[in-house]
């Protein structure tokens, strides 16, 4: 694993990752025989209602989140689920087709739960940006997708895994990925920037961020909370919105900064109605609040209800050419990175070794990191 440049001040090794990302598209949707032979082995473990599994650690994890639900929505069924690796290893499925995501091939329980996976009789695959990385030696197939991100605050360590589900549910269904509309997408939210600095400055300074989202927007609410705290160094989680509206609201007062998604089409009115009941008792009690969401929501709520502002994607909806949820994972996913870096810059921190340039932090991550040899 190669440690990112140390640099002592912006623009971070980061943001070069997320400026990049439209880029990502092409190549991914280029290598179609790699998709198409992942796609073949889950078709046919989808015919059998056998289980799909995708797994993954930390932001692989919620890019196995965003690729189940690619899957899912070409492959109806409860069979397709999201795991997170150790417990996957833990408790390995019987046959079907276990998936694996691991950006640099090298997490020990991604590997693990493959490995176990096998040994009970499933297919497996893994989507990695390493080719030759050990999680491949116990992949049927392997979808290597094209950049290698160079900082430990993964954003292309993120989003590529995400196109290359959206690759993978495109072939099962015998089409391609597009790859323009996606990157026409990424390029729409990146030019959201500015918003995204201003509402970062805005939730400077707080003890702790809530992010929530509901469906599809919970990947994102996840992979925000994380990001926040790789990269700002600031507290965070990410909840489903219904969780938080249960006994959350008791720690929280204007201290606390709350973050809400709502940009997934499905059942799309219910979650707006209900995150509009979050933001109202979230405003009682003084939390200064933010949003990420489309277009229609932003014409309906009121300026107040985020007074830390909001930024606006496109309605996924009416992209021909893009499925519904790609187009809403992917917005999302640009967006949260946006956010982060408008924090990390009002923090003053360096997102890119993920603060192990600190020795107690490097020491701490030598620890945790203690495994099994992989064999």
């Amino acid at each position: 694993m190669s440690v990112p440049e140390l640099r002592h001040g912006p623009p971070w090794v980061m943001e070069d990752m997320i400026a990049l990302q439209p880029g990502l598209a092409g190549p991914i949707a280029a290598d179609r025989q790699a998709a198409a032979a992942i796609a073949e082995i889950a078709a046919g473990v989808a015919a059998k209602s056998a289980p799909i599994v995708v797994t993954g650690c930390g932001t692989s994890e919620h890019a196995a989140m965003a690729v189940a639900a690619l899957l899912r929505d070409v492959a109806p069924g409860p069979f397709v689920v999201a795991r997170e690796a150790f417990e996957a290893s833990l408790e390995p499925q019987s046959g079907g087709l276990c998936l694996a995501i691991s950006h640099e091939g090298e997490t020990a329980a991604t590997v693990a739960a493959l490995k176990s996976a096998r040994a009970r009789g499933a297919a497996t695959a893994v989507i990695t940006a390493v080719a030759g990385a050990p999680v491949t030696r116990f992949a049927d197939d392997a979808l290597v997708t094209p950049t290698v991100d160079r900082s430990w605050c993964h954003t292309v360590g993120f989003l590529s895994p995400i196109l290359a589900g959206g690759a993978i549910a495109a072939a099962f269904s015998g089409r391609g990925l597009p790859a323009e509309a996606v990157s026409v997408r990424i390029s729409t939210i990146l030019a959201m920037r500015d918003a995204a600095m201003d509402i970062g400055r805005r939730l400077a300074g707080l003890d702790r961020l809530v992010a929530v989202g509901s469906g599809l927007d919970l990947i994102a609410a996840r992979e925000l909370a994380l990001k926040v705290e790789e990269g700002a160094r600031s507290p965070a989680v990410g909840r489903a919105l219904e969780t938080q509206l249960h006994g959350h609201l008791a720690s929280a007062d204007d201290r606390c900064g709350l973050i809400v998604i709502v940009t997934d089409p499905a059942a799309h009115d219910r979650r707006q109605a209900r995150a509009e009941q979050l933001l109202g008792a979230a405003q009682r009690l003084g939390m200064p609040a933010a949003g990420i969401v489309s277009e229609d929501v932003a014409a309906s709520w009121p300026a107040d209800l985020t007074s830390a502002g909001r930024l606006v994607v496109p309605d996924p909806r009416p992209a021909a050419a893009l499925a519904a949820p790609l187009a809403t994972i992917v917005q999302t996913a640009v967006a949260v990175q946006l956010l982060t870096v408008g924090l990390i810059h009002a923090a003053g921190t360096n997102p890119d070794r993920i603060r192990r340039e600190e020795p107690a932090y490097a020491e701490a991550a030598a620890i945790a990191e203690v495994t099994a040899p992989i064999s």
